[in-house]
């Protein structure tokens, strides 16, 4: 009987991201053999983002809500995970370009999905970065938590009362969820965490001021809750200013110009920036080899099916994708993730493809302070405790691990329940790192070739040759 010499060789997907558009994605295929899944990430671990604020505070350490994505997929045998920050994407040659430390990979692909997310953006003012990080990293939260810390320890050294105000002035940037919980954890370590802990300063003399551009907090949660939110701020001593700018930052403060147009100048050591996000620059590669345009925010103008226009082998997912004015929120990752994977696995099928992507809004959640929440959901919307245990519950769902789930709960309950944070330790090298890998970033940091790197490619490169097999055993 004649064999067939034809081998079947699996359909290779590409994961550009380690998110939750990404390992979502990479999880929904963990089922297919046909498959050969790739996700390249600038980063080893997979960020829950929307608990960042909670390492900036000292709640949660970083492993927490960063689990290693190796570890996570390490039981995914279709799977591999590979170290490089994405430099181009030639669509038409259906390769990926990755760097790490000056080692550059190209990785063939069959299918490609984009889950590169999005950046913090200062709306062309990146030079606010060095004075106000964002909260987009965990480079990120440590800086802030060094920062936000350390306020407190030099208010203590300070030789004057401006000083000792200028430090204990704390200025958040933005009122969106992210905004209003950072506000919030503030004031609460400084009234409860910290209260007892200095001699010279009363750190619940703390001032935290929550400045946004537009007329209301939480804009995305409608009026009611808006208007609920800011004033339970309000009444914890946090100062709200609304239509109100920055437009200028440094290192001492900055300066601001209210609704009426006049400019006033804070000053404040430590500066959170948390309005504005810009989409990946890996947007611009893509609308240059498609259809495809770019929003306001950089984010990549897809079609129903989450495909680069005019590319159908090409996926964009989260915050780097634009339809129909979806925002960029996990549930719109992981729900764009199920169903790209959907539609890739009908054409692996043969069956014909889904009904456009339509998104299932389950929700907006955001915390205030301890046992305060708001909660919307469609015409559902409420406050208070109830909220807070319904945004309690839905994160521990969502953080990836069981370990992560008990070590998280734990830290709440010493959070929540008493007045300790778990994490407080500090060091300049949390302060300073995140400015100084920007700075390596631009030096020479590529790896030196391995002394015998020369020897093994000519050894590569020889014919192969075959070893003389063993002398018998003269016993």
């Amino acid at each position: 009987m004649p064999v067939d010499a034809r081998v079947s060789t699996p359909h290779r997907i590409v994961i550009i991201g380690s998110g939750f558009g990404g390992l979502f994605a990479a999880r929904a295929l963990k089922r297919r053999k046909d498959v050969e899944v790739t996700v390249i990430a600038k980063t080893t671990h997979h960020l829950f983002q929307p608990l960042l604020y909670q390492v900036a505070t000292g709640i949660l350490s970083e492993g927490e809500i960063a689990p290693a994505t190796r570890e996570v997929l390490s039981h995914q045998k279709n799977a591999r995970v590979l170290l490089g920050e994405v430099t181009d994407i030639q669509v038409g040659d259906k390769t990926v370009t990755h760097e790490v430390m000056g080692r550059r990979t190209v990785t063939p692909f069959d299918t490609l999905i984009v889950a590169a997310g999005a950046g913090q953006s200062y709306f062309g003012n990146d030079q606010f970065a060095d004075h106000a990080p964002g909260m987009k990293t965990i480079d990120d939260a440590l800086e802030l938590r060094g920062r936000i810390f350390g306020a407190f320890e030099l208010a203590e050294l300070a030789p004057s009362q401006a000083e000792r105000e200028r430090l204990l002035t704390f200025v958040v940037v933005g009122a969106g969820p992210t905004g209003v919980e950072m506000a919030g954890q503030i004031k609460e370590l400084a009234q409860r965490t910290l209260k007892n802990d200095f001699r010279v300063i009363n750190p619940r003399d703390a001032k935290v001021i929550l400045i946004d551009a537009g007329p209301t907090v939480l804009p995305s949660f409608g009026e009611k809750l808006g208007d609920l939110t800011r004033e339970k701020l309000e009444a914890m001593g946090i100062e709200v200013r609304t239509s109100t700018k920055v437009v200028d930052v440094d290192a001492t403060g900055l300066e601001v110009e209210g609704p009426d147009g006049t400019r006033s100048r804070i000053e404040s050591k430590a500066k959170v920036w948390a309005a504005g996000v810009s989409g990946s620059p890996l947007g611009r590669i893509l609308t240059a080899q498609s259809d495809s345009g770019l929003d306001r925010a950089g984010r990549v103008e897809v079609a129903p099916d989450l495909t680069l226009k005019g590319r159908p082998d090409v996926f964009v997912i989260g915050d780097l994708m634009a339809l129909n004015g979806l925002p960029g929120v996990a549930q719109v990752a992981i729900q764009g993730a199920r169903y790209a994977v959907k539609v890739i696995t009908a054409r692996l099928d043969g069956r014909p493809a889904p009904a456009p992507f339509e998104y299932f809004d389950k929700g907006s959640m955001a915390t205030i302070s301890r046992f305060s929440a708001v909660v919307s959901m469609g015409r559902i919307q409420f406050g208070g405790f109830v909220a807070w245990l319904a945004w309690l519950g839905l994160h521990l769902v969502y953080i990836t691990g069981f370990k992560s789930r008990v070590t998280t709960l734990l830290h709440w309950f010493v959070t929540f329940i008493g007045r300790g944070r778990a994490q407080r330790v500090t060091t300049a090298q949390q302060v300073l790192g995140r400015r100084a890998l920007q700075r390596l970033d631009q030096a020479d940091t590529a790896l030196p070739p391995a002394a015998r790197d020369e020897d093994e490619r000519d050894m590569l490169a020889a014919p192969a040759s075959v070893a003389p097999a063993p002398s018998p055993d003269p016993a």
